[in-house]
């Protein structure tokens, strides 16, 4: 059996490949290490002491490359980061990566829903959004308006129309994203992101089969 594992900030993915059968799953980063697995090939945040680890981005962009065309901007929006990767005609043409910024994470966003006992399915698109040039002066945003009478969900559907409108900049705003992480799930924001490009999904394991897509 071949076992690759996206160990995230927040949540891990892993990919377990047994006689060509793929099987997926996600579990919290905290309860990985009451499993017993040995990868074979490990990304993100890792807690694996391993001499096959393999750098994010490549992972993102071989994952792509098994999936797409030969042109192609593939965005991950992660718990503490955002990257994206750019191949034109078969090369790579640009990346960018930005770990620093929280408006632009899907921690903060996980982070608003429990404090306001909000599902992730009650978000709903709102053509305002929050100019969110930092995640803490976002959290100030949201926490005047829903003292004002905003209903929280409203809040923080505006926050992610933002932080939608901030990775579209971020990407140089292209024509079409592939969009790759747990946002992939959050109907909110690609609704929100497709005011200002072509969406395609590619969902949460685009990292771990970049990892057996390098394997062979």
């Amino acid at each position: 059996m071949k076992i690759y594992v996206d160990a995230g900030t927040t949540w891990t993915k892993i990919l377990k490949i047994d006689n060509n059968e793929k099987k997926y799953k996600v579990i919290p980063t905290k309860d990985l290490k009451k499993i017993d697995i040995k990868p074979l090939k490990v990304t993100g945040h890792s807690i694996f002491k391993s001499d096959n680890y393999e750098n994010e981005v490549v992972a993102l962009a071989n994952g792509a490359r098994k999936y797409l065309e030969d042109n192609f901007i593939v965005l991950d929006l992660g718990s503490r980061d955002i990257k994206w990767v750019k191949y034109q005609n078969k090369k790579f043409q640009d990346m960018d990566w930005n770990s620093s910024c929280a408006s632009a994470t899907g921690a903060t966003v996980e982070m608003l829903l429990k404090f306001y006992n909000v599902d992730v399915s009650e978000l709903i698109f709102t053509k305002e959004k929050y100019a969110i040039t930092c995640g803490i002066f976002g959290l100030e945003k949201i926490m005047d308006d829903v003292s004002n009478g905003l209903e929280p969900k409203i809040a923080i559907s505006k926050f992610i129309h933002g932080i939608a409108y901030n990775a579209y900049i971020f990407t140089k705003s292209p024509e079409k994203i592939c969009l790759s992480g747990g946002f992939c799930e959050n109907r909110c924001f690609i609704e929100c992101l497709e005011q200002y490009c072509k969406v395609l999904s590619l969902g949460r394991f685009v990292l771990v089969d970049g990892l057996a897509f390098s394997q062979g």
